[in-house]
């Protein structure tokens, strides 16, 4: 009995010792983790043109704002930013929503963000004035647009189905819009009968994407790809239709005055990945302004307010926002280092 006493209480002792070993080798993980995130955090912050930012408050209804998903490189890349409108390249404060593709107005906000997981899968998160969900969307692809109505009452969203870029021709997209009023999600804007040229239109080619919204909140605007060719279309929700308005436009964009759109238009002669350039449409004329942007423009601008548009050009951390005139006139000018899918909190 003694014998075996012994033996037990060996075993316990080398046991123990295992315990405390483990325990002090996770802990050392744990420090060694811990210390190279920060040296990484800092080596990031410390990068040639890295922008500060700080965790903190981020609301949807804080006048003289400009929001976007912030790309500069750090635990806050991602996440939602907002900056005055007035000082946009000073120092950025960062909420705690992870986005891909990002849009508010008047309190609404929308993100299209990755649930993770070993087979990517995504989500349409509609999002309250203080950034809370307020309803989830399964979606069935990679985002790549979203936009809310001048209201905040409606929200539409574009994600890749197959395929992700709009340069080569061939992918396909699904787009939806959601009345956040009625709750009435429209879950593809291919079951809405399409016009064109008067005519009723019927293709199996049908690809819509890049929604924007007028005043009413029922009509709007987006593009319409069949047959090789695109178009903008205009859209009756109430009535689930969609006519064809111009030839050759994509991303649309409505001017705050409803009277205008901006767009990317396809240039003859430029390279297949890079074919666009900015244009602004007259919808009373039907006159085109190419911008004075000449770089090929792969987004859906956002009108910062009746002169000038926002959008976003490639840059050293990923995407950077850019300004123009909309009258075709001055030059290009860099608004935000590290930012994507801006919207303005008027």
């Amino acid at each position: 009995m003694a014998v075996e006493t012994g033996r037990t209480s060996g075993a316990g002792v080398r046991l123990l010792i295992l315990v405390l070993v483990a325990a002090l080798l996770g802990t050392a993980a744990v420090l060694y983790t811990t210390r190279a995130a920060d040296r990484a955090t800092e080596r990031d912050r410390a990068r040639p043109g890295a922008p500060a930012t700080r965790a903190g408050a981020v609301s949807l209804r804080e006048p003289g704002r400009l929001l976007f998903r912030n790309l500069a490189w750090g635990p806050a890349r991602d996440r939602i930013a907002s900056v005055p409108l007035a000082a946009a390249s000073g120092p950025r404060t960062t909420g705690p929503r992870d986005c891909l593709r990002f849009h508010a107005a008047a309190g609404t906000g929308i993100c299209l963000r990755s649930k993770g997981g070993v087979v990517p899968r995504y989500e349409a998160v509609l999002l309250d004035a203080r950034l809370t969900p307020v309803r989830h969307f399964a979606v069935p692809g990679v985002p790549t647009r979203a936009r809310v109505s001048p209201s905040g009452r409606l929200v539409a969203w574009t994600v890749f189905v197959s395929g992700d870029s709009y340069a080569g021709g061939t992918f396909s997209t699904r787009t939806a819009v959601y009345d956040t009023r009625t709750g009435t999600l429209h879950p593809s804007l291919e079951a809405f009968t399409v016009f064109k040229d008067g005519r009723r239109h019927r293709a199996a080619d049908h690809n819509f994407w890049g929604v924007t919204f007028a005043a009413d909140d029922n009509t709007f605007y987006a593009t319409l790809a069949t047959g090789g060719r695109t178009y903008l279309v205009e859209g009756d929700l109430a009535r689930r239709t969609l006519r064809t308005v111009h030839e050759n436009a994509e991303c649309p964009s409505l001017s705050p005055d409803g009277t205008r759109v901006a767009f990317k238009k396809r240039v003859l002669g430029r390279p297949a990945d890079a074919p666009w350039r900015l244009t602004v449409l007259d919808l009373r004329t039907g006159a085109e302004t190419a911008l004075a942007e000449r770089t090929s423009v792969d987004d859906q601008a956002l009108w910062l307010d009746g002169r000038t548009l926002l959008y976003a050009l490639p840059g050293d951390f990923g995407a950077d926002l850019w300004s123009v005139p909309v009258d075709g006139g001055g030059s290009p000018r860099r608004v935000v280092v590290s930012g994507t899918s801006p919207a303005v909190v008027g």
